[in-house]
């Protein structure tokens, strides 16, 4: 069986909520998820954005959430999570405003997918020190074992 990720907010592929982004409240998503590989110790979650600034000419990927060290014991995450209340051993990472924490879509310009990646990995990491995804990417290399993604859409009125 493969590792699921969805989100009672938004269907995969579909657009996410305003209340999701900085034209509402900024809050996460909840997330849930379902058939962990055995042998999985950990997980991690990225959120990021393959389309900045522009679909129809990406220049790079825009990180928005980064975690880590997630325990197997949370099925998911509920919406609106605040750094202090993130499951027991969760640790964060930056993202690309160079801060913890969720940063909800603000595409300047048409409709952007926001990939949701979750990584059931064989190791719990050490502490990163609040690692980039980057950083966090080089610290799994080897320990995935499963793969979930779920992918939101959003594009600002007007824009």
């Amino acid at each position: 069986m493969s590792m699921k990720l969805a989100s009672p907010g938004f269907a995969d592929n579909a657009a996410m909520p305003t209340r999701h982004t900085c034209d509402g409240g900024d809050i996460s998503p909840a997330l849930q998820w379902a058939d962990v590989p055995a042998g999985t110790r950990s997980l991690a979650l990225i959120v990021d954005d393959p389309d900045a600034p522009d679909p129809a000419a990406p220049q790079r990927t825009w990180v928005h959430w980064v975690l880590y060290n997630l325990p197997l014991a949370s099925q998911g995450l509920p919406e609106g999570l605040k750094s202090g209340q993130l499951p027991a051993g969760t640790r964060e990472g930056r993202n690309d405003w160079d801060r913890t924490g969720y940063g909800g879509p603000c595409p300047p310009k048409g409709r952007h997918r926001y990939f949701h990646k979750l990584y059931a990995l064989d190791v719990e990491l050490p502490d990163l020190h609040q690692p980039d995804k980057a950083q966090l990417l080089k610290a799994m290399e080897g320990h995935v074992v499963g793969q979930a993604e779920l992918i939101g859409t959003y594009q600002r009125p007007g824009h």
